[in-house]
C-alpha cells in the first residue's frame, strides 16, 4: 500500500470521529488504459471534500456531484465507467479504458482504527467486504494475495509500505535514494564507514552505522522487502547478501562487474547458502540502458526493482549481464565477418 492510500484511510478515521459520513471508492477492476491501478482509493466526506484519486479528475468530480444529488448510498454498490468511447473520453479514460468502483459508505471510525492500528504495527491485511451486508472484517493476509471482487465480496489487502536497504552511503546511494523515495520506498542507509556516514544529506531516509548484516538480520525482510549492495567491499557487502538471500526479500543486489559478481557467488556458497539462493541474487544489479553516471546506474537499478516487484518476468527485460554478453557477442560476430 502506498503513502497516499494510507493517507486515504486516515483522512476517512478522522472525519467519520468528527462526526462526519463519508463515501469510500476503491477501484477493483480496470480494463485497458487507466490512470489508476486495482486497490486505489478515493475517500468523499458527506460534504463532497475530497482525498484520494480514481482517475484523473473527471470520475471524482462525478462522484462528488453523484454524493450531492443522491447521498450516501444504504449499502455498498458497483459503479462502472467507460463502458463506450463517448463516456470513456468524457471522464478521460485513455484508448477506451473501463474501470469499475465499489462504493463504500462509512458511518463509524472504530474500523478503520482497528485497520490504521494494524498497519501501524506492520502487519499485512486483509478487508473482506460484504456487499450486501456492508460489513467488513479484518484478518491476516499473506504477501501473495491482492485485491480480489466476485461480485459479493470485496477483498482488499493493506500492509506496510515497500522498504529498500542501501547498504553504502556513497553517491550512487544517494541517486537510489532519491528515486526510490518518490516511488514510495521507506528507505534504510546502511554505513558504518564514517567518511560516508557523516556526509549524508538524503532527508527522508534512515542512516544507521551499524554493520549490514546486522541490520539486515534486524530488518526481518519479508516479500516487501529490497536488499541492495553498492560498497563494492566484500566486508560489508557479502555477509549482509547471505542474509538477504536466505530470507524472502523479493529483489537482493549487488553493484559490481560481471566478473566481480561471479567471485562474489563464489563466496557466497561457501557459506552454506544453496544454488537456488545464490541464483536469485542480481548482479550486476539493473538493467541494461548504457548508463554510465551513478545518476543513469540509480535509473537503471531502480528500473529493475520496479519491473521485479510488478511481476514482470525475466524473459520481458534485458539485465545488464544478459546485455553486455550480447553486445559482445555482436561485436565478435562482426570482428569475424570484417576478417573474412
Amino acid at each position: 500500500m502506498d503513502s497516499l492510500d494510507h493517507d486515504v484511510l486516515t483522512r476517512a478515521r478522522d472525519w467519520l470521529a468528527a462526526g462526519r459520513r463519508v463515501l469510500l471508492a476503491t477501484v477493483v477492476r480496470t480494463w485497458g488504459s487507466s490512470p489508476r491501478p486495482p486497490g486505489a482509493l478515493l475517500a468523499l466526506r458527506d460534504d463532497g471534500r475530497a482525498v484520494g484519486s480514481v482517475s484523473g479528475g473527471c470520475i471524482e468530480d462525478d462522484l462528488i456531484d453523484r454524493l450531492h444529488r443522491d447521498g450516501l448510498p444504504a449499502t455498498p454498490q458497483l459503479v462502472s465507467y467507460g463502458v463506450g468511447a463517448e463516456e470513456a473520453r468524457r471522464f478521460g479514460l485513455p484508448c477506451g479504458g473501463t474501470m469499475e468502483l465499489v462504493l463504500e459508505p462509512l458511518a463509524d471510525p472504530a474500523p478503520l482504527d482497528a485497520l490504521l492500528a494494524r498497519l501501524a504495527a506492520g502487519e499485512l491485511v486483509e478487508r473482506r467486504l460484504g456487499m450486501a451486508s456492508g460489513r467488513a472484517t479484518l484478518a491476516a493476509a499473506h504477501p501473495e494475495q491482492g485485491l480480489a471482487y466476485d461480485g459479493r465480496t470485496l477483498t482488499s489487502v493493506f500492509g506496510p509500505r515497500y522498504r529498500l536497504l542501501l547498504i553504502g552511503a556513497g553517491q550512487l546511494s544517494e541517486s537510489l535514494a532519491r528515486i526510490a523515495l518518490g516511488l514510495d520506498f521507506a528507505v534504510t542507509v546502511c554505513d558504518p564507514r564514517e567518511e560516508y556516514h557523516e556526509e549524508w544529506r538524503v532527508a527522508g531516509t534512515t542512516l544507521t552505522r551499524d554493520m549490514p548484516d546486522d541490520v539486515v538480520i534486524a530488518m526481518r525482510p519479508d516479500a516487501r522487502t529490497a536488499v541492495i549492495a553498492l560498497t563494492h567491499d566484500p566486508k560489508l557487502d557479502d555477509l549482509a547478501l547471505m542474509e538477504a538471500l536466505r530470507s524472502p526479500a523479493f529483489y537482493v543486489a549487488a553493484l559490481g562487474s560481471r566478473r566481480n559478481n561471479a567471485a562474489r557467488r563464489e563466496r557466497l556458497r561457501e557459506f552454506d547458502l544453496s544454488e537456488a539462493q545464490v541464483a536469485t541474487l542480481r548482479g550486476p544489479a539493473g538493467l541494461y540502458i548504457g548508463s554510465r553516471t551513478p545518476a543513469e546506474i540509480a535509473v537503471s537499478i531502480a528500473a529493475e526493482l520496479v519491473a521485479v516487484k510488478n511481476g514482470v518476468t525475466p524473459e520481458r527485460v534485458l539485465p545488464v549481464a544478459e546485455a553486455k554478453a550480447a553486445l559482445e557477442l555482436a561485436a565478435d560476430t562482426l570482428s569475424s565477418c570484417a576478417a573474412r
